[in-house]
């Protein structure tokens, strides 16, 4: 098996897992890593020959801007503190713990060697949180706050990890210039993802049609990341910064094409980069193996006591930081989403999985310091992260379904549909009001006017079905009958447009431009 072969792997058992962890209630991204761990035992199987500093670059660009999209600027500003005590504050505890317990434990390693395992150990994987959250029906408010410390994590993390490893390699440390470069690494970033996501959005209205414009959004994320890299920025900040400014600006509420195709091209990359990369997770696992030959019980040992101080330190963090935003919050009366009781702040603390980044920082250390000795243990911090990695997420992955069913943390159904329908009513009335304006500014006949009436009443019923009283009820089950047969009308143009695709002199391109007119026809 060659490295396309193993690609072509990875990505069929990205589409596969989706189906498999819906049947048996298991997140896909820890089924993804285990399908790698299998094949890293094979002898057949190649090692993956990925350039580590390619890693981030190729993957974390497309998965940000992926989740993004399922949040926003509002989201972000009404939780800005549980944002911040996750993603900077328990950072920066969580990277000086396991430096000071590391740097005791293994014999010989350096301040700076320990900051830097910190720090790449030290956030949680946005992707692996977001993606098993998704699938566990989860109460909103934790998965906003979980989206968002995720998503932010990996920002404090890789500058904290930067800094720590240019210390290690030139052998000198200075608070305060570290200070300034984290200031500065954000400052840039900020900057960059301002003006290309402002560029973007310009760029798009000139574009016009929706292929190209889904087109430009593949390029921008990359685009992002890197000119913010190459400007000494964090590429990732850069890259939720143009992300938040396209979802709060960029959407045309007129330009349904571009927006269902959209949303279902990125969650066609959302599934298919997410398994590929927990996919190399799992095939990462020789370079442990190779490490800890004739080592196990050292190495394991060290392993597991900064397993169990990554762990413990979140849940001795979230404890008091929950008790402080729930005071601040009874107090000030914020629109921020917080755990309700000790039942969601577990489930919190048991959804802290490291992934993709960890993976990618622990491969990016360099060889060598500017003496030109080796990195002070090197093989060392690479097993120690991977058994942070392997620890948290195929244990707490795996245990996290049955831990939620456990404790009885769900979703807010009744709040969800209350919402849902209060959008429904607004739509109906937003489409009533703009008939009556309408209505005053051209002659419409009565006729006319009682079918856009009930078009308009439409219009919120097929939002929420179960809006209305009896007479409305009824209206509803007209309206799904007459859409029942409508769909089988369109079904027979539709089988009757392909059917003219095979036959002798037709254009298969008219053929595909009348087909995507009843496709349109039918989603709407």
């Amino acid at each position: 098996m060659d490295q396309l072969a193993l690609l072509f792997v990875l990505l069929l058992g990205a589409l596969i897992s989706v189906p498999v962890g819906d049947r048996f209630g298991l997140p896909a991204p820890v089924l993804m890593t285990l399908l790698g761990i299998v094949l890293a035992v094979l002898d057949f199987v190649p090692n993956v020959d990925i350039p580590p500093e390619l890693i981030l670059p190729i993957l974390l660009p497309p998965l940000l801007y992926a989740a993004v999209r399922r949040t926003s600027w509002r989201q972000f500003t009404a939780n800005k503190r549980p944002i911040f005590l996750l993603a900077v504050a328990l950072v920066f505890v969580t990277t000086l713990c396991v430096a000071a317990v590391a740097h005791t434990i293994v014999p010989g390693l350096p301040l700076a060697a320990a900051v830097a395992l910190g720090a790449l150990v030290a956030p949680p994987d946005p992707v692996a949180a977001t993606a098993v959250a998704g699938q566990l029906g989860l109460p909103r408010r934790l998965v906003s706050i979980l989206e968002g410390e995720g998503l932010f994590n990996d920002v404090t993390a890789i500058v904290l990890y930067h800094v720590a490893v240019a210390a290690a390699v030139s052998g000198s440390f200075t608070p305060g210039e570290a200070a300034i470069e984290l200031v500065l690494s954000a400052v840039v970033a900020v900057a960059v993802g301002l003006v290309l996501g402002w560029g973007a959005n310009k760029l798009m209205d000139l574009l016009g049609d929706a292929t190209l414009q889904i087109g430009l959004t593949v390029l921008v994320p990359y685009a992002s990341y890197v000119l913010a890299e190459e400007l000494h920025g964090s590429g990732v900040l850069a890259v939720l910064t143009t992300a938040l400014f396209l979802a709060e600006y960029g959407t045309d509420a007129d330009d349904v094409m571009t927006r269902l195709a959209g949303h279902t091209f990125w969650d066609i990359v959302d599934t298919l980069v997410t398994g590929v990369a927990f996919g190399l997770i799992g095939l990462e696992l020789h370079n442990a193996i190779r490490t800890a030959s004739g080592r196990w019980g050292e190495m394991l040992g060290w392993a597991g006591v900064i397993v169990a101080v990554v762990v413990f330190v979140r849940l001795a963090w979230l404890l008091p930081a929950t008790a402080l935003t729930k005071r601040m919050h009874a107090k000030r009366d914020y629109e921020e989403e917080i755990p309700v009781g000790w039942r969601e702040t577990v489930i919190m603390w048991w959804s802290g999985m490291r992934g993709v980044a960890s993976v990618a920082l622990a491969l990016a250390i360099p060889l060598e310091t500017d003496s030109g000795a080796g990195f002070p243990d090197r093989d060392e911090i690479i097993f120690i992260a991977f058994g942070v990695i392997m620890a948290t997420l195929v244990l707490q992955g795996l245990t996290l379904p049955w831990l939620v069913k456990r404790l009885g943390v769900t979703a807010d159904s009744e709040r969800e549909k209350e919402f849902e329908k209060s959008l429904a009513v607004r739509a109906a009335k937003a489409a009533k009001r703009r008939l009556k304006e309408i209505e005053s500014a051209e002659e419409l006949s009565e006729e006319l006017s009682e079918q856009m009436q009930r078009r308009a009443f439409e219009i919120g019923v097929r939002i929420y079905p179960e809006m209305g009283d009896e007479e409305r009820r009824e209206a509803r089950r007209r309206l799904k009958r007459m859409r029942r047969i409508q769909g089988e009308m369109l079904s027979a143009a539709r089988h009757e447009v392909l059917a003219a695709r095979s036959e002798p002199g037709a254009d298969p391109e008219v053929v595909d431009r009348v087909l995507r007119h009843l496709d349109v026809r039918s989603l709407r």
